[in-house]
């Protein structure tokens, strides 16, 4: 993207992220304000925070038995977009504020790219989670028996169409050429790519919602007609809690980010009086918010994951402890010792 001189008529490669800010109206201060200073150091706060949050929950997944199901595994996935996404976020905020005029146009969309494909890789799991569910719970089963190939593939699949997705704005859906159709919120992205986005994002989530709709008159349809039989009221109960999960999860993905995408959406579409700039910050917070709020609903949620929880963090404590030689290894044995037990 970064180019000594102007090869074609009508293009700006030589131009700066500055000159592209500008001309879109969103101007950057060339130092920094208190506000700049608590912005960032909030941000890098909650990325941490997120990073580590999501670190555990992959962690209690590989090492827990009773996780070892396609489910599971999607949540798990799911969990490592949300660890994307706090790495997204954190590189964002040491290329933010004063700093963003110092960046080429290729560490910005290096920037952008992060984020937009966090968000892509965390629809596309949401997706395959209802899919998968829409395959289990109409046959009443708890787990899918999907193979773990089948399994690999779908996640590498998520991420090779996520990752596809964030770079398609650098393959030429950018307004370096067209700098009469630059969006506002994201300078260097042609409008059109923004309503496209926002409304594939949108879209795709009206489908989950739906779905799990569906699903949870099913369920709750056929659970009127089951016998009062024990075994089948706990495999009842287990299936509802593990949608009532699931669906929460969803349930807090799109009041996340649907504010975001909705003001994108205004962005690409010229709503020149919505004042994008004035809300963009808070949706962004908004939005990375979510990827702390999933590890609080597996705690809460999943009894099995918060004792998992619980022990690593106990295991963490021991390892820090002088004179104590306890290992996480030494912990999955006891944890799968425990729930081998079943």
């Amino acid at each position: 993207m970064d180019k000594l001189t102007d090869d074609v008529p009508g293009c700006y490669y030589n131009r700066t992220v500055q000159f592209f800010y500008e001309h879109s109206g969103k101007n950057i201060s060339a130092h920094w304000r208190p506000r700049d200073y608590v912005v960032v150091s909030l941000g890098m706060g909650v990325s941490v925070i997120v990073i580590l949050a999501n670190i555990l929950v992959m962690v209690a997944i590989f090492i827990n038995r009773r996780f070892h199901f396609p489910i599971y595994y999607l949540l798990g996935n799911l969990a490592a977009a949300d660890l994307f996404s706090g790495i997204a976020y954190l590189h964002l905020m040491f290329h933010t504020g004063p700093w963003t005029i110092k960046l080429s146009k290729n560490q910005w969309f290096v920037r952008q790219t992060l984020i937009d494909s966090s968000l892509t890789a965390s629809v596309l799991n949401l997706l395959a989670i209802a899919l998968e569910r829409h395959q289990t719970i109409f046959t009443m089963q708890l787990h899918s028996k999907m193979t773990n190939r089948r399994v690999v593939l779908l996640i590498a699949l998520i991420w090779g169409l996520a990752i596809f997705m964030g770079l398609v704005p650098t393959m030429g859906w950018h307004c370096l050429c067209d700098l009469e159709n630059c969006s506002t919120m994201a300078p260097m992205y042609k409008r059109s790519y923004l309503v496209f986005w926002a409304v594939l994002n949108l879209f795709t989530f009206s489908l989950m919602v739906a779905a799990y709709t569906r699903i949870f008159v099913y369920v709750r349809h056929k659970s009127q007609r089951m016998s009062q039989h024990t075994s089948q009221i706990r495999h009842k109960e287990t299936v509802f809690n593990l949608m009532k999960t699931v669906s929460m999860i969803l349930g807090c993905f799109v009041i996340c980010w649907t504010p975001g995408l909705v003001l994108l959406m205004l962005d690409g579409l010229g709503c020149e009086s919505c004042q994008v700039l004035r809300y963009e910050k808070y949706c962004l917070v908004l939005a990375e918010c979510n990827s702390l709020v999933n590890p609080i609903i597996y705690s809460f949620r999943d009894t099995d994951m918060l004792q998992t929880f619980k022990r690593i963090l106990c295991c963490l404590c021991r390892r820090g402890d002088a004179g104590r030689k306890d290992t996480l290894s030494g912990m999955r044995c006891n944890t799968l010792d425990s729930v081998t037990t079943m």
